[in-house]
């Protein structure tokens, strides 16, 4: 009789033929090593929301065959699910087996981890004798930090001396590692290129107004804020920043450390970087290549526009409530607030796009000393918009606010008055912009002065005010809702 083969006999048989093949090659694969020496170039793009995309060109040599690279000096925060790597020189020649991340850092706790039930010595010093002892003892835990040894057959903790290890374990390493198993056809010099996002690198605009003596025309600088906690250093690199709200899986983020402000920003300096549109973002590359020291925070200059029109606009903001029910303040005080406005133009000799930041407004006093007068976040705002930023609440001028009749005339109508007064203790006339968010469906039925419909929900009126005078201004408006 004929005999029937054993499929999964077959099957075992191919796959041990196929494990003895692979674990020769990976046991005897060649090690090769790349740092920061081989080198030749590296290109950071950094995003407003801690992130930066890190392009590290090096050239290495590899032999023929399988070999295992290790790739050191990356970022520690780095991404390893981001990471692409290519061969610049040949890329059909080197393919990549193998991924590795290696962040089991070195470190006294972590070496007292590794030696767990293990011998180390302990190194003690005698103050009064100044005699060395060194004793053996194993580790028994190191639970909070706190390692316990046992010496001979006693046990103690809270040792006061030096712990000796015999050596370091191999599952240890100095710095984050990036570890290929590849396979190289080429035997030669090979420039490769390894990209990845890593955490730790931000950026944002800061900006500087100088505003002159009659607040109609300021000098506008603007500067780069770049700061690097990614856990590696960049030298001579190409710097780009990338403007704009670029949508992502949200991870828990680094907190960004204030950053202090010297006085030299104040200085005008020449820009230097180069703007263009980038899919619905902006990038702004710097022409010449920088270096991003760990840990540190770098200014670069962005703009500088030594003359932009500026307007001053005084604002009394009022609330939706005055308007729903009759209140019993016979009068209240409010707050004018100040603002600045211009527009970013190339006819008020601006015309970038405008990265979002913080815009820090500054004036000289009667002793020509420069004093801080407020400041305020910008979004990013493309060029031909108007930028506006809140200065604070004025000084001398003043608003007081009644209401004068409220009275409901149907189910779902009401009308209600109001008079607010306006004073102005300054040296000079001034306009104050009065914007009311009237709720429903509304209409003005009677003003002392011309109420425009600004929107659907919004009343502005604009109201001379006198240099050491006042202005009254009256209204009535009907609503339904």
């Amino acid at each position: 009789m004929r005999q029937r083969k054993n499929p999964r006999g077959w099957f075992g048989m191919v796959l041990l033929v196929g494990l003895v093949w692979l674990f020769p090659v990976m046991a005897s694969a060649a090690v090769s090593t790349s740092g920061v020496a081989q080198q030749i170039a590296v290109e950071v793009t950094a995003y407003n929301e801690d992130l930066g995309l890190i392009k590290d060109q090096r050239r290495i040599q590899l032999p023929k065959g399988t070999t295992e690279l290790r790739f050191m000096d990356v970022a520690a925060k780095i991404n390893p699910a981001t990471v692409h790597m290519q061969s610049l020189t040949d890329p059909k020649s080197l393919s990549v087996l193998e991924q590795n991340y290696e962040y089991d850092l070195l470190s006294p706790n972590r070496l007292l981890d590794k030696y767990v039930g293990k011998d180390v010595k302990l190194y003690s010093k005698n103050l009064y004798t100044e005699r060395e002892d060194i004793v053996t003892a194993k580790v028994l835990s190191n639970n909070d930090n706190n390692p316990v040894f046992q010496i001979g057959n006693e046990v103690t903790f809270g040792y006061p001396g030096r712990i000796i290890f015999p050596q370091v374990p191999d599952n240890l390493i100095a710095q984050p590692t990036l570890v290929w198993l590849l396979r190289n056809e080429a035997p030669k010099s090979q420039d490769i290129e390894v990209a990845y996002l890593t955490g730790g690198i931000g950026w944002r605009a800061d900006y500087v107004l100088v505003l002159d003596e009659k607040d109609q025309v300021g000098g506008l600088s603007g500067w780069v804020t770049l700061n690097n906690q990614s856990g590696a250093s960049y030298p001579n690199a190409k710097l780009k920043l990338v403007a704009g709200d670029v949508n992502r899986v949200r991870e828990e983020l680094a907190g960004r450390r204030d950053v202090v402000y010297k006085a030299q920003m104040m200085e005008a300096a020449a820009p230097q970087f180069k703007e263009q549109a980038f899919f619905e973002y902006h990038i702004y590359t710097l022409e010449r290549p920088t270096t991003l020291k760990d840990n540190s925070t770098k200014q670069i200059s962005l703009l500088n526009a030594p003359e932009v029109k500026v307007k001053k606009e005084y604002r009394l903001y009022g609330e939706d409530y005055y308007y729903r029910s009759r209140y019993g303040d016979p009068e209240q005080k409010k707050k004018v607030s100040v603002f600045i406005e211009f527009e970013n133009a190339k006819t008020n000799s601006m015309g970038m796009p405008l990265p979002k930041g913080i815009v820090r407004v500054y004036k000289h006093d009667a002793d020509k000393s420069l004093q801080f007068t407020g400041e305020d976040t910008i979004d990013h705002t493309p060029k031909d918009e108007k930028v506006k930023i809140k200065l604070g609440e004025a000084f001398d001028v003043t608003a007081t606010r009644k209401q004068t009749d409220w009275k409901k005339i149907a189910s779902d109508s009401y009308e209600a008055a109001f008079e607010i007064v306006l004073r102005n203790h300054k040296a000079e006339n001034i306009t104050v912009r009065i914007m009311e968010p009237v709720p429903g469906d509304w209409q003005v039925l009677s003003a002392s002065h011309k109420a425009l419909k600004a929107s659907s929900s919004q009343l502005e009126m604009n109201v001379p005010v006198p240099q050491d005078g006042e202005t009254v201004v009256t209204y009535r408006v009907r609503m339904r809702f």
